[in-house]
C-alpha cells in the first residue's frame, strides 16, 4: 500500500498499522495520524508496551498459555479454578473467548493452531505433548475439546481424543448449534447435526 502524499515515515506506520488483522488502509491512516497526535511520550509507552508484552508473554510451563517469564499464566495461578478439568483450545484468543463466558472454572491447554495437512501442520508442530504429560500425571478426569467446528478443528479434536483414550480420562467435545436469534431453515446440515447432539432436557 503506497501513500504518495505523506512523508515516508508516516507512510511505513501506516503500512505496518494495515498489516494488523481487520485493520484496513482508512483504519490504518486514522490510527498512525492518531498515534502521532498524542502527548509527548505517549506513542512511546505503546512502542513499549508492545516490546515489553512480546519480551514477557511465553508459554505457561504447564497450559502453553501467555505468562508472564517463567511462571504460570492468571488462570493457572488461580487456586478457585478446578484442576481436574482441561478446556483444550487452538489459540489463546479462544481463552479470552471463553473466560467471557464466565461459564467455565476449569484450566486450559493451548495448542497453538491446529492439524492442517494443507497447510502442512502436523502433530508435531503443536503443543501437545505437554498436555498428554498433564493428563498422564493422573489428576484430571475430563479434558473437553474446544476447537473449531470445522475440517482442521474436528480433526485435531478426534487425533486429541484417540491419544488420549488410554489414560482412562473423559474426553468431551463442546456442543454446536443453532445460534440464538437465527432461523432453523438457514441452518447447514452438520449444524442441525450438532444440535441434535447436544440438545438438553426442559
Amino acid at each position: 500500500m503506497t501513500v504518495e502524499y505523506l512523508p515516508p515515515a508516516l507512510e511505513t506506520l501506516v503500512e505496518q498499522f494495515a498489516k494488523l488483522p481487520g485493520v484496513g488502509a482508512k483504519s490504518a491512516q486514522r490510527l498512525a495520524f492518531y498515534v502521532l497526535s498524542m502527548p509527548e511520550g505517549g506513542a512511546e509507552a505503546v512502542a513499549q508496551a508492545e516490546v515489553g508484552a512480546r519480551g514477557r508473554s511465553a508459554g505457561g510451563p504447564g497450559c502453553q498459555n501467555f505468562a508472564e517469564g517463567d511462571g504460570p499464566c492468571p488462570v493457572c495461578a488461580d487456586p478457585r479454578r478446578d484442576r481436574s478439568t482441561i478446556c483444550v483450545v487452538a489459540d489463546p484468543k479462544d481463552v479470552t473467548a471463553m473466560e467471557r463466558g464466565r461459564e467455565y472454572n476449569g484450566l486450559y491447554h493451548v495448542l497453538h493452531g491446529v492439524i492442517s495437512p494443507m497447510n502442512h501442520v502436523g502433530p508435531d508442530d503443536l503443543r501437545i505433548q505437554p498436555l498428554v504429560s498433564r493428563v498422564a500425571a493422573g489428576d484430571v478426569s475430563e479434558v473437553i475439546m474446544a476447537t473449531n467446528p470445522d475440517t482442521e478443528g474436528e480433526a485435531t479434536a478426534m487425533y486429541l481424543a484417540r491419544l488420549l483414550r488410554p489414560f482412562g480420562v473423559r474426553v468431551t467435545r463442546l456442543a454446536y448449534g443453532v445460534p440464538v436469534g437465527s432461523h432453523l431453515e438457514f441452518a447447514d446440515q452438520a449444524t442441525l447435526m450438532r444440535a441434535l447432539e447436544g440438545r438438553q432436557e426442559l
